[in-house]
């Protein structure tokens, strides 16, 4: 061993020979003594050196040639790093294979790699893309309404904005197609009648309104080939059945008769939906569930044989015998006879097929007529199998389908003897007896019986124990992890059926999840809203807190307890686009937030609170031609849906701080209108007051100026009519419409007028007091603050018709005495307004005090 150390050693030393250079000493260290060299170097070192010069310095210390090393990796060649060690000769063909293998591996491996480098960033990329793109919707979603409203401020934030320009795109949307139109008209109505009964205090069944509507869409649209279809009938009927909400009432206008034997629809299951999931109410809401999914699928698998009967009636065969045994012998001959012979496995029992006549009976629904068809079949069937009758009577006859365990363990050992190994079993005889026993539930499906994703779901629904693996929280658990794919199928193949998914989700009685899954899809979102509202009207959604509120989603998934989904968030986004033109539909929608206000831990408070932001929010930004007390008169009719006590709590809520936000959006028409609406006269006058203020210096062609001119002289005239509002605040107002007045006759050319205008607001005291200028001046202090605010503007528009008079008067051709005179007076009133000027200089800057001065010297030369 040692001998080959000596000879590696030599063999290494030989590589490096032209290296070596004369000067320089050899290195002859062991591991240890290289590590103490270098831990000691590090030592002398007081900081990281980054001078080269040092650096070689130090490692010559150390016996290391620098330069030469630099010289040597600088020169290193490594385009032969793969090349074989040894030469290949001409003739060694196995070599030369074997290293093309090798390289063809090695390329292999890079080619690889790099695909999946770019799979994953673009992956990436895409996502990071996606996540901005719901980002920039949220944010719109929130700030639309205030970029909408004429927000100028927030506009040009967005304007200075890196992507002001794509945002303010993103916040408007491309307006609904005429196929999404006509739907959301279709389900407008269902909406509206809704809130018409609740306002009477009557049911009503929204459920089977919506199916209703749903038809219509669907007969009145035809599914394109690259888009996927929306399977939604089949959720609300399927939801119909959870709810056992039938399918009608009496009509609105004749229903005041039975509103005491109608059924009480409206929040029926909140109290146990909400509540401890572990209580015997709520385990028997779940039995509920699994039993309405299951008679749901049932009916439509009916369905599907009456149209499959109809639709190939020559192979079918039915006769004139109308019963459903007849109906279902003629569907299993379309279904399974082939060639004048039946299928693999189908065992006939007196002639015919009769375990999968009893399945298909018990699969639509007619369990009851599948007795009747074994006991008239008793003899060969026991024949076949000596306990099936007295089993499946037991089984038939039991109210929630659940055997007695002395027939379970029966059926158990009689399927685990012949049954379960069996290659030739009846798969349909195999299926009976998985569900009367609930034999082996963790295998979920029956090769040729549980064909479909209706047929599976139907046999999961069928075995589920509440006492047993979870039960229907257990069966959603597995169908979650399956996800949305296996069931609707990748979009834009051919077979995608949009909806599935929600309605597999419903069927565990996963509501949130439901809706949520239907948002997540644009062809699939006003399906979604009134899904979620037909929940929450039954009790069947739970919305989470504030604080569990999730901005990237409406669905809420919190670490401990159900999800939740924000139904105030998903119809307020459903609403924004239309709320401008077409508002009172907006809060038609909106008055469905306060289904949830019973729910507890202030959860439901809160979205009565969040109801009434969205109607605020709705009246700043309805379209400002509408008819403002037509839609607070609205308002007040839905009142009781928005769970407002009366007119004062109204006032307070809505109107009031609907006109606030106006105020704040520089909306001051609006903001008037509704402060008039609530009956608050002072809060109106006040805001005219500052209103005017803050416009008096604006151009007199200004559009908001002329509105907010033209508005305040409407309610002035009205108010000292009716004697209202009167103080300080409503003077201030005529003061400032009369100081616009002066400024326009300024303009025009008239001093004369615009002095007499200025004069008789009583601003400026002009008739050379000095004792009555100081208390004038000391009471400017106490008028309204809109006035304070505009006192240089008063001063330089008197002291411009001062000077505008004085010119005139210099330059007529009047007698001189009279001239004089008047040149006097004028001179007596610039004077005034300098002594006042000066008292209050602390208010002006000094350029508006220095024209003051310039042209009262003008006028009294």
């Amino acid at each position: 061993m040692s001998s080959d150390l000596s000879s590696l050693l030599r063999a290494s030393k030989a590589l490096t020979s032209h290296l070596n250079r004369p000067d320089l000493p050899s290195v002859n260290l062991s591991l240890d003594q290289i590590e103490a060299q270098s831990r000691k170097l590090v030592s002398k070192q007081l900081g990281t050196a980054t001078d080269n010069d040092r650096a070689t310095y130090l490692l010559a210390q150390a016996h290391v040639d620098a330069p030469a090393l630099s010289s040597s990796i600088a020169n290193l060649n490594t385009a032969t790093t793969f090349t074989p060690l040894q030469a290949l000769q001409d003739t060694d063909v196995a070599g030369f294979v074997r290293y093309a293998h090798e390289q063809n591996i090695i390329a292999t491996i890079e080619e690889a790699r790099k695909a999946t480098q770019e799979s994953f960033y673009k992956f990436l990329e895409e996502k990071e893309q996606d996540d901005w793109e719901q980002r920039k919707k949220r944010v719109f979603e929130q700030l639309g309404d205030r970029v909408g409203t004429g927000d100028n401020k927030a506009v040009s934030e967005m304007k200075r904005s890196m992507h002001g320009k794509s945002l303010l795109s993103v916040s408007t949307g491309p307006a609904p197609n005429l196929q999404t139109q006509n739907k959301m008209m279709a389900y407008d109505r269902v909406v509206t009648e809704l809130n018409a009964a609740r306002l009477r205090g009557i049911s009503y069944p929204v459920i089977h309104a919506l199916i209703q509507a749903s038809l219509a869409v669907s007969s009145s649209i035809q599914a394109s080939s690259s888009q996927p279809t929306i399977q939604f009938t089949p959720t609300l009927h399927i939801l119909s059945k959870i709810t056992a909400e039938p399918p009608s009432l009496p009509p609105l206008e004749h229903a005041t008769a039975h509103i005491l034997n109608a059924p009480l629809f409206e929040r029926k299951y909140a109290r146990v939906y909400l509540g401890d999931p572990e209580s015997r109410e709520a385990v028997e809401l779940r039995r509920q569930i699994a039993k309405g999914a299951r008679e749901g699928l049932e009916e439509q698998y009916w369905d599907i044989v009456e149209r499959t009967v109809h639709a190939r009636a020559m192979e079918a065969r039915l006769g004139g015998d109308p019963s459903v045994a007849n109906r279902i012998r003629a569907y299993i001959l379309v279904r399974h006879y082939r060639n004048g012979e039946w299928e693999d496995r189908i065992e006939l029992v007196a002639g015919q097929p009769l375990w999968a006549k009893l399945f298909y009976l018990v699969r639509t629904g007619h369990a009851r007529e599948a007795l009747d068809e074994a006991i008239r079949h008793q003899q060969p069937i026991e024949h076949r199998e000596a306990s099936f009758i007295s089993h499946f009577r037991a089984w038939v006859e039991s109210p929630d389908r659940r055997l007695p365990k002395p027939h379970r363990d029966q059926l158990h050992a009689v399927y685990n003897a012949h049954m379960l190994h069996s290659a030739t079993t009846d798969p349909f005889k195999l299926a009976l007896f998985k569900l009367m026993g609930k034999i082996d539930p963790s295998r979920r499906s029956v090769p040729q019986v549980t064909v479909t994703t209706e047929d599976w779901l139907w046999f999961q629904l069928s075995m589920v124990e509440e006492e047993e693996s979870g039960g229907l929280r257990g069966l959603a658990e597995v169908l979650l992890t399956y996800g949305e794919r296996h069931f609707d199928g990748t979009p834009g193949h051919k077979g995608a059926r949009r909806g599935v998914w929600a309605g597999v989700l419903l069927m565990c009685g996963q509501f949130e999840r439901a809706a949520a899954a239907l948002w997540e899809h644009p062809e699939t979102e006003v399906e979604a809203v009134h899904l979620a509202i037909a929940l929450a009207y039954h009790g069947l959604l739970r919305v989470p807190s504030r604080a569990e509120t999730n901005d990237s989603t409406p669905l809420s998934l919190p670490n401990s307890g159900p999800p939740a989904l924000s139904l105030s968030a998903l119809i307020w986004r459903y609403v924004r686009p239309f709320v401008k033109m077409d508002a009172k539909e907006a809060l038609q929608y909106v008055s469905c937030i306060c289904l949830s206000a019973d729910q507890g831990h202030g959860v439901g408070k809160e979205q009565v609170e969040t109801a009434w932001e969205w109607v605020r929010r709705i009246i700043v930004l309805a379209n400002p031609g509408a008819a403002w007390e037509e839609l607070s008169g609205f308002i007040e009719q839905c009142a009781p849906l928005l769970k407002l006590s009366d007119m004062k709590e109204y006032n307070a809520q809505i109107l009031i701080r609907a006109a606030q936000t106006s105020e704040e959006n520089s909306r001051i028409p609006e903001a008037i209108k509704l402060y008039n609406l609530a009956g608050d006269y002072t809060t109106v006058i006040s805001c005219l007051s500052r209103a005017l203020g803050n416009s008096i210096t604006l151009p007199s062609s200004d559009d908001g100026a002329r509105s907010i001119e033209k508005t305040a002289s409407e309610i002035l005239r009205h108010y000292e009519r009716t004697n209202r509002a009167t103080g300080k605040e409503r003077d201030a107002v005529v003061r400032l419409l009369k100081v616009r007045e002066a400024m326009e006759a300024k303009d025009a050319g008239k001093p004369e007028l615009a002095l007499e205008i200025m004069e008789s607001t009583d601003l400026i005291p002009l008739d050379g007091d000095v004792s009555k200028i100081t208390r004038r001046a000391e009471e400017f202090r106490d008028l309204p603050e809109a006035l304070q605010r505009n006192l240089q503007t008063f001063l330089t528009l008197t002291m411009d018709a001062l000077a505008g008079v004085h010119q005139k008067v210099k330059n007529s051709m009047a007698a001189d005495a009279t001239k004089q005179m008047a040149l006097a007076s004028l001179r007596k009133k610039s004077r005034s307004l300098m002594i006042f000027a000066g008292i209050l200089k602390y208010r002006m800057s000094p350029d508006v005090y220095s024209y003051l001065a310039r042209l009262d010297v003008e006028i009294a030369l």
